[in-house]
């Protein structure tokens, strides 16, 4: 951990959550999970089967829902989180989007 991050620095990334994550509550229990942590951004479905995120916040948050979406909601079964670095979002909160 650098100097920044345990200051609680703020920083962005895309999640992209591969396996069975439709239709098992996933955005839901996401948007739970990430309003606990005071995050900002998004979830959605992909019309490929996948959910994509964009989350933002302090790092020691992002990393604590990056490892809560490897486990993801009871029903689901994560094959993969693919982490990428983003812009943060124009908008405060975080809330569900329609699909891609």
């Amino acid at each position: 951990m650098t100097a920044s991050e345990a200051k609680g620095a703020r920083r962005a990334v895309r999640l992209v959550i591969t396996g069975k994550v439709q239709g098992v509550w996933f955005r839901a229990w996401m948007v739970e999970e990430a309003r606990a942590r005071s995050l900002d951004g998004w979830v959605r479905n992909r019309a490929d089967g996948s959910v994509e995120a964009l989350v933002a916040g302090e790092a020691k948050a992002i990393d604590s829902m990056i490892e809560a979406c490897h486990a993801g909601p009871p029903s689901a079964r994560v094959a993969k989180v693919a982490v990428s670095p983003a812009e943060a979002p124009e908008r405060s909160g975080f809330f569900q989007k329609g699909r891609d």
